[in-house]
């Protein structure tokens, strides 16, 4: 296991908008709004209009389930609000007609954790199916770590979580991350960036669950004129 690949309340790009961003956005937090705006358009509205925005909404993980190959995930380029809301539409149309939620038929988690297991596996380690079943065990195994604090975003997405903030860095498929998770009464997600410079030419992802993208539309629509 190596700390390379994740790590966890680190500073981020909101250490340097904020003096204590982890009291920032708590309900007794004063001015706890305009914090949320700020970080909205900074961290969302920007990358939107520099069309590196990308909205992922994740599902399929039910009442206590976890299992990496139940996760369903797809991905719209946001480039307007109103793609963000053509996505909530489509969302909610499927849910009314009882239609099965759009997916992107990829796996967010099962595949890269079966080829980490596999890479290892040739290397000589032996790792077997209860590892494979238990996030906790996955650091045992390189790439592991990483994935493991995928897999805890992805399920405090999904289940809930106390603290209305969390920070961290993750080595990603596409490179080191800053990952920035909000539980808020607005709504729950998490907003993915690069390190750096980076933020301003390369993709943002905005992570949900599929039950928070109508909470989440009204402060994003807030946000967008901050500014300007």
């Amino acid at each position: 296991m190596t700390h390379q690949e994740a790590e966890e309340h680190v500073p981020g790009r909101l250490h340097e908008i904020f003096a204590a961003p982890y009291h920032a956005f708590s309900n007794d937090a004063v001015e706890r709004l305009l914090h949320i705006h700020i970080m909205l358009h900074l961290l969302v509205v920007r990358p939107m209009r520099r069309r590196h925005l990308i909205l992922r909404v994740i599902h399929g993980w039910e009442n206590g389930s976890f299992a990496p190959d139940e996760l369903q995930y797809i991905d719209y380029p946001l480039h307007t609000f109103d793609d963000y809301q053509q996505a909530n539409q489509t969302f909610q149309q499927a849910r009314e007609q009882q239609e099965p939620l759009p997916n992107s038929g990829a796996s967010l988690l099962a595949v890269p954790l079966d080829n980490a297991i596999a890479a290892a596996r040739a290397r000589g380690q032996d790792i077997d199916e209860s590892t494979r079943s238990t996030p906790a065990r996955w650091p045992s195994f390189p790439k592991g770590l990483s994935l493991y604090t995928l897999f805890k975003m992805y399920n405090r997405l999904v289940y809930g979580e106390d603290d209305a903030y969390r920070s961290s860095h993750c080595m990603t498929e596409e490179g080191l991350r800053e990952i920035h998770e909000f539980h808020l009464e607005e709504g729950e997600f998490a907003i993915v960036i690069p390190p750096g410079p980076q933020h301003k030419t390369e993709n943002t992802l905005m992570i949900m669950h599929e039950s928070q993208l109508s909470p989440v539309a009204t402060i994003f629509a807030l946000s967008i004129p901050l500014f300007e």
